[in-house]
């Protein structure tokens, strides 16, 4: 066997023996409960933020959820990017339905040109809030949240080392498009980074209002293409940590099709580069999650075409463990990331051996459409986000070339 396909098959045998090692740490961090919730009388008054562009398929069922809080003093904060919006008479009809008073709703009242509309909304919500608020709560409209939600959100951060919480997206491995697979296959290595880096997610975040405030926070959001990346490193130059919470692993049912995936991954790729505290993981994770194993690939097919059949078996056996550990540590992880959102009554996904069969095949193929992304983001200066395009400069220096109201449904 040739030294560079030696090389290669150890190169991808020690990354899954790696993979397998962190993931056991995360299944470890799964079963770390909060033991002690604050009382009523502990809880600091919070702001909900939810900003809105375009209708989502569970927007309704969001609202619902995020106004049935078991958590004494909080107000759901709705900004939505344009009272032309579908989401806007969507967001009116729940609210009045449910007849609740701790809701506010409001459009976008000032569209800054230097930061993605997103970012606009939150600097809006956040500057009116008065001394009262405390903490400042971000959930994104497609995330149905449990009763505890916001109580397990906020109570960390009664540690003084704790400037924020948050959660993770867990997407269910079912739907219509195959191409739904390809985000539940990525996020499962995904989450982990997250956690390992204490890298925040936006669809469930809570944050100090204080903190946000010396640190400058509000300031970087008013700059950016996404809220939530780089928080990790502007609280660690403040000695403080996000603090990740197991039991805010939320249900993700969306599904996609191959254009609204091409969308997700490029934007998903661009912000990982601006805004991520370890650049060079990304470049790491890169080589050992695609490059090695596409590699690997080519040289079997290679071994094959020219009938180098010791190759051949040895490559296979290489590539097939790796990607029946792969699916391996995708079903133990799913078993542990169930037995939470089992407790809170979120969606179960059911693992038949349908789906196995579609993860086997889903596995080479998130690689090869993540790695066609990468390649497709490489110099790459604009994006489009929900109809709106963005020019970016820098992780600080972004233009949004020319705002539209959002006319989807």
């Amino acid at each position: 066997m040739a030294d560079l396909e030696k090389f290669l098959c150890n190169s991808l045998l020690g990354w899954l023996a790696i993979q397998v090692c962190l993931t056991l740490v995360f299944l470890l961090s799964l079963h770390s409960s909060q033991k002690n919730l604050l009382p009523d009388d502990q809880l600091p008054k919070t702001a909900v933020i939810l900003c809105l562009r375009g209708a989502d398929p569970y927007l309704r069922q969001c609202l619902r959820a995020l106004l049935r809080q078991n958590y004494p003093q909080y107000e759901l904060k709705v900004v939505v990017d344009h009272q032309d919006d579908p989401a806007w008479n969507i967001a009116i009809e729940t609210i009045q339905k449910l007849g609740v008073a701790n809701v506010e709703i409001s459009s976008l009242r000032n569209v800054r040109n230097n930061c993605s509309l997103k970012c606009s909304s939150l600097v809006q919500a956040v500057s009116e809030l008065d001394d009262s608020y405390k903490i400042v709560a971000l959930v994104d409209s497609h995330t149905v949240v449990h009763r505890n939600w916001l109580r397990e959100l906020v109570n960390p951060l009664a540690h003084p080392k704790v400037g924020a919480t948050t959660g993770g997206p867990w997407y269910l491995p079912e739907g219509k498009y195959w191409w739904s697979l390809v985000p539940y296959i990525s996020n499962v290595s995904l989450v982990i980074q997250k956690y390992l880096f204490g890298m925040p997610w936006g669809g469930s975040l809570a944050i100090k209002i204080e903190v946000l405030h010396q640190s400058g926070l509000l300031n970087k959001w008013s700059l950016a293409l996404c809220e939530d990346i780089a928080i990790a490193s502007v609280l660690r130059k403040y000695k403080m940590r996000v603090k990740f919470v197991p039991s805010l692993l939320m249900v993700n049912r969306e599904d996609c099709d191959l254009p609204s995936l091409r969308d997700r991954i490029q934007r998903q790729l661009i912000c990982s580069r601006l805004y991520h505290p370890q650049p060079t993981a990304i470049i790491g994770d890169t080589i050992s999650s695609i490059l090695i194993p596409t590699m690997v690939l080519i040289c079997l097919l290679w071994a094959l075409f020219a009938s180098q059949w010791e190759n051949f078996v040895l490559l296979l056996g290489c590539y097939s463990s790796y990607t029946v550990g792969l699916l391996w540590l995708m079903l133990i992880l799913e078993q542990g990331v169930q037995q939470n959102t089992r407790d809170r009554h979120q969606p179960q996904a059911q693992i038949s051996l349908t789906t196995i069969c579609k993860l086997l095949i889903g596995i080479p193929l998130t690689q090869w459409i993540y790695g066609l992304g990468l390649l497709s983001t490489l110099g790459m200066s604009t994006i489009t986000w929900r109809g709106v395009s963005y020019r970016i400069f820098g992780p600080w220096n972004i233009r949004l070339e020319e705002y539209k109201p959002y006319r989807g449904g």
